[in-house]
């Protein structure tokens, strides 16, 4: 499969994704969900699952797809723990206000950047 996350990372620095919809979207083929089911199903998963207090939406959209593609959940959980420790070791967080630097003002990953980490990381469990 051809990388996504330059695609994805686009959706999102576009303005028109949040980020979960922006990962979810780019393996709508993957899914069988249409881009427009996409974007309403992670339509609430935006700035940290809706508050920035969240996980960020880019490794949401990630784990939709794995649940989606998947279909099992043991499977879907063991590729989703693995998605979700490199992303930690390469961004320090999977806090969007971490992310974002909210408190500490020092930003660790900006909101394409995670999406395209995401995507990358999704790819190489699927």
């Amino acid at each position: 499969m051809e990388s996504r996350k330059s695609l994805a990372a686009e959706n999102k620095r576009c303005g028109k994704y949040n980020c979960a919809q922006a990962v979810l979207c780019a393996y709508s083929d993957l899914t069988g969900l249409t881009e427009e089911t996409s974007k309403n199903v992670a339509h609430a998963f935006a700035a940290g699952m809706g508050t920035m207090e969240g996980t960020c939406g880019a490794i949401v959209g990630a784990g939709m797809v794995l649940g989606m593609v998947k279909k099992d959940k043991s499977v879907a959980m063991r590729d989703m723990r693995s998605v979700i420790q490199m992303f930690k070791e390469r961004n320090g967080s999977i806090i969007c206000k971490e992310l974002k630097g909210i408190e500490t003002k020092k930003v660790l990953r900006d909101c394409p950047d995670c999406v395209a980490d995401a995507c990358e990381f999704l790819e190489k469990v699927l």
